[in-house]
């Protein structure tokens, strides 16, 4: 079976490179199946899974934004933040999602400081879907 080249990579650094049969993310225009031969192209990725399917298996990959760059025979995930759904510290999410939970009950806060504890809430409650969607 054919296979596309993948890179997620950092500023920390790769978190994941493999050759993988099909990739799945969500872009901000929507979900992206991508195969290998696809078309170029360059995307902006929202919260979401990676999901990279080889073999018998799928592997996740929590992405906190970023983007995406698809040649025919490579794809490159530049993100903000990505973590391998095994190793995701599960407890550590589902404190962030309380911390982000209580900054949005709070009634007096700017508009900006909302704004950041939503998309902390959106990254605590992807991290903890990816971790507990792989096991």
């Amino acid at each position: 079976m054919k296979t596309v080249s993948v890179s997620i990579v950092t500023p920390d650094g790769p978190v994941y490179e493999s050759d993988v049969e099909m990739v799945s993310t969500r872009a901000a225009s929507g979900e992206l199946g991508i195969l290998p031969g696809h078309v170029p192209m360059v995307a902006p990725l929202a919260i979401g899974a990676v999901r990279l399917k080889k073999d018998d298996h799928t592997d996740l990959v929590a992405v906190s934004g970023g983007f995406l760059e698809v040649r025919p025979d490579k794809v490159t995930i530049l993100a903000q933040a990505a973590e391998n759904a095994n190793e995701i510290d599960i407890d550590r999410a589902i404190r962030a999602k309380q911390r982000a939970e209580e900054r949005l009950r709070k009634q007096k806060q700017s508009e900006i400081d909302y704004r950041r504890a939503e998309l902390a809430l959106r990254r605590a409650l992807n991290r903890i879907n990816v971790a507990q969607n792989a096991r």
